[in-house]
């Protein structure tokens, strides 16, 4: 009422308001909103929605109780259409529940089911056998489970293949980042380049070249982006060749008269070992017998980057064997001849961060440094046929220790598993004493886990690439070993041993053309060919056709035959008068020859002197007189 009364005052105001402005009203009038009926409705709608969810919902779970204490639910029943929310793993039913003496039935009938109801379309038998299959697949998934954890099992040596480097030692081997070529060098100087994705199975290098002439080859590295390999030989110039073999830098050599190494611009003496730094793809390190180990940068060959000199105990200078980066680039160690290893920081050169005194015996060479793929654990393998690993944080004695290790090579190789949980390394044998062997270590304990016969002589390298999952073994009578796994290996030595042999192409004899010439008589028509193969082998035993002809000479010549004559003198003089077959046997003779010509038509000498001299004067001889008296060798003219 109290509304009609304000909404009556408003119009009564609105008339006068109107009628003193001179116009009928302010247009059409605004919608009003009763917030408070609004917001009332509102609320009682949610209650009444709340509540009958809450019904449904109390009705469900007992239903799905009754459900529940019965074994098996009915096959009439059918699932109820209108639930609301997730389905449930029970079979709910919108019709009312059957009488007591069906679920008596059914519970005699399906006494032997044990467990939760089944979702409708499952038979008894089925769904019981499958759950024993189920048991049975987890009882098998726990089982791969755990031979995948086994490190041993991720071992690819199912198969192998063997790549003929030479016949001396192979002694260097590098992967590039991606697996597709491998270089391999050795003690007769050679360094040879392998493409799996160009080999077939005749497994054949396609380039062999010398970079470091007569020099055995210390070390190959490729570097982190794959373009250029570190050569180290046993030179003091390391040099750097691209991915085909041409030659990219060679580092400068030092002035050995210089007391100081590090006031010399490069090596002096030969080098031991290098590598490429993990993350900068311009900047390598390599160590000599001078002493020193140095870092070079790839844009700058007229000088090295730092110089680090490991020194004894007492303060003397010591030869560094090997040397490695850290897996972040951030460290540098190099082991020394008199069994320590030191560790440098890789922008501090004067002092080392971590030093171990007796790491292996004292006038042994430590053959290889190699770091973990997470960077805490140092493996080191040393000339006293050990095997040790450190950790670096607690660098004063070694996690765990293998004796017994054979090692007759100045480089011989260790290098950790993909997953960092085997160590690898190869022993040494002596000629006809046995077969080199490929060893894993377990990483924590180095106990020995596994273990291949490579061959009959040394392992000398090994390498194990984390993208082929592939192991590569260099050996001691020039053989280097892939092995691989089809299953848990890819590409690499899979490419090739895939491809059969390319025949080879033999330079046939050329035949004659087969002129057709369907109108000539028949005394003149040639015979048609019938088969190629055929008329090769009728060439072949004609010895007119089949004569090759004799290739040209070159050089001073061979088997009798002399080389064809060239511009020079020597061939001029060769051709005209050693080969003359005039006979010169008496001299005067052959001069007096052309004293009649030379008489009658002279050319040389008497021309000259034609108007000035026309008759010739030639000197009289005159006799000397003999003295009696004097000695008779004055007599003689001399």
């Amino acid at each position: 009422m109290a509304d009609r009364v304000s909404d009556a005052g408003d119009s009564s105001s609105d008339a006068d308001l109107s009628s003193v402005m001179g116009f009928s009203g302010f247009g059409k009038k605004a919608r009003t909103f009763d917030l408070e009926a609004m917001f009332e409705q509102t609320r009682r709608t949610a209650i009444e929605r709340s509540q009958r969810i809450l019904e449904e919902r109390e009705k469900q779970e007992a239903e799905a109780s009754s459900v529940s204490q019965s074994s098996k639910p009915s096959a009439s029943r059918k699932q109820d259409s209108d639930v609301i929310g997730p389905p449930l793993p029970v079979v709910l039913s919108a019709q009312p529940e059957e009488s007591d003496d069906d679920d008596d039935d059914d519970d005699d009938d399906d006494e032997d089911v044990v467990g939760p109801p089944l979702p409708p379309g499952y038979k008894h038998s089925t769904a019981a056998a499958d759950d024993d299959d189920d048991d049975d697949d987890d009882d098998d998934d726990d089982m791969n489970d755990e031979e995948d954890d086994s490190p041993v099992k991720k071992i690819p040596d199912s198969h192998e293949i063997t790549l003929q480097h030479g016949s001396k030692s192979v002694s260097a081997l590098a992967l590039d980042p991606s697996g597709a070529r491998l270089v391999t060098g050795g003690y007769d100087y050679d360094v040879k380049f392998w493409d799996f994705a160009g080999m077939d199975s005749a497994l054949h290098a396609f380039r062999s070249l010398q970079p470091c002439e007569c020099h055995q080859i210390r070390s190959l590295q490729y570097s982190v982006t794959g373009d250029v390999i570190l050569v180290v030989a046993g030179n003091s110039q390391a040099k750097v060749l691209d991915r085909d073999g041409f030659q990219v830098m060679e580092c400068i050599k030092g002035d050995q008269y210089i007391v100081d190494m590090a006031n010399t611009k490069g090596h002096t003496a030969m080098l031991n070992d290098g590598c490429w730094h993990p993350k900068i793809k311009e900047e390598f390190l390599t160590c000599s017998n001078d002493g020193t180990v140095r870092t070079w940068d790839l844009t700058s060959e007229k000088k090295h980057k730092s110089v680090f000199k490991p020194r004894s105990l007492q303060g003397k200078r010591v030869t560094p064997t090997c040397c490695t980066y850290s897996r972040d680039g951030k460290l540098i160690a190099a082991g020394c001849q008199d069994g320590t290893i030191q560790i440098w920081d890789r922008n501090l050169s004067v002092h080392t961060k971590f030093h171990c005194r007796q790491a292996h015996a004292a006038g042994s060479d430590t053959t290889c440094l190699t770091f973990s793929y997470d960077g805490v654990t140092l493996a080191s393998r040393g000339g006293d046929d050990t095997l040790k690993t450190w950790d670096i944080r607690n660098f004063r004695k070694p996690l765990a220790a293998v004796t017994g290790l054979t090692s007759f090579f100045p480089m011989t190789d260790c290098c950790f598993s993909p997953d960092d949980k085997l160590l690898l390394t190869g022993t040494s044998v002596k000629k006809d004493e046995g077969n080199g062997k490929l060893l894993f270590f377990e990483r924590e304990s180095l106990q020995k886990v596994y273990e291949i016969e490579v061959a009959d002589t040394s392992v000398v390298r090994c390498l194990w690439h984390p993208k082929l999952n592939q192991i590569m073994v260099g050996t001691g009578s020039g053989l280097a070993k892939v092995y691989y796994d089809p299953v848990k290996s890819q590409r690499g030595a899979m490419l090739c041993v895939v491809k059969s042999k390319r025949k080879e192409k033999h330079a046939e004899t050329l035949t004659q053309d087969y002129i057709i010439t369907p109108h000539a008589l028949p005394m003149f028509r040639e015979a048609r060919q019938r088969s190629t193969r055929k008329q090769l082998e009728k060439d072949r035993l004609d010895p007119l056709r089949s004569h090759k002809p004799e290739p040209p000479v070159s050089g001073p010549g061979r088997g009798g035959r002399v080389a064809a004559h060239g511009g020079t003198l020597s061939s001029f003089i060769v051709k005209n008068i050693a080969l003359d077959k005039t006979d010169d046997s008496n001299p005067r003779e052959a001069i007096l020859r052309h004293a009649k010509e030379a008489a009658e038509n002279p050319y040389w000498v008497a021309p000259a002197y034609k108007k000035t001299q026309p008759d010739p004067l030639f000197a009289e001889e005159e006799e000397e007189e003999v003295d009696e008296d004097q000695p008779e060798w004055k007599k003689r003219k001399i």
